[in-house]
């Protein structure tokens, strides 16, 4: 069996054990072993005709669910297409109160929290409160031993790999490593830790059996 065979196998059998955290913190949670399965999952949650909107995940984009959305039937809010800045922040804010938000996470651990880090805070934002449907794409390479797992993977991988794929100027660009820096741009200005879901069948978490996203 080849090694990524080895590692679609593990993620099959961790994935019962983490869905079943995330249902007893109220998430609504499902396992998906392929990209395509993923994305087909996540369009049966939403409806035809509905605004969607997404924040700055690789992982919708990686999986093409983003492109399936584009070209079907649906209202879009995409601030990729934005033309200036002010009309960018614009589009943010307008996807505060869309239908359906779609997101990943940067990290979750094996008893169901879920860790999110930001730079402007619109993705925790509306991942938190606004949407009436949020749907989470995971890859199981975000799994964590535990919390503290999840909120180093965040700080010490997600951002730093971030701020290179976004081309800022940052210390974690010229080090590859977080120095807890405050610089203007830093992506990681604010981190939410997701322990509970308040409002039943807001936030489906769909896991995915491949490596996705940073």
């Amino acid at each position: 069996m080849q090694s990524g065979e080895i590692i679609k196998q593990r993620y099959k059998i961790m994935a019962p054990r983490i869905i079943k955290a995330l249902q007893d913190r109220n998430f609504e949670a499902y396992f998906c072993e392929t990209a395509e399965e993923g994305a087909k999952k996540a369009l049966s949650f939403i409806p035809e005709g509905e605004t969607v909107s997404w924040g700055g995940s690789l992982t919708i984009h990686e999986i093409g669910l983003t492109k399936l959305i584009k070209e079907g039937n649906y209202q879009v809010i995409d601030r990729d297409l934005a033309e200036t800045e002010e009309e960018r922040i614009k589009m943010m804010r307008q996807a505060l109160t869309c239908h359906t938000f779609l997101s990943s996470v940067n990290a979750v651990s094996e008893d169901g929290i879920m860790i999110n880090i930001d730079g402007m805070g619109n993705r925790i934002a509306a991942i938190a409160f606004g949407p009436e449907s949020v749907i989470l794409l995971v890859g199981m390479n975000k799994i964590c031993r535990d919390r503290d797992a999840a909120v180093t993977r965040a700080r010490t991988e997600t951002a730093p790999a971030n701020a290179l794929r976004l081309g800022l100027d940052l210390p974690c660009t010229n080090t590859g490593c977080c120095f807890d820096c405050s610089k203007k741009e830093c992506t990681c200005s604010q981190i939410v830790e997701m322990r509970c879901n308040r409002v039943p069948g807001r936030i489906k978490v769909i896991l995915i059996g491949e490596a996705f996203g940073l």
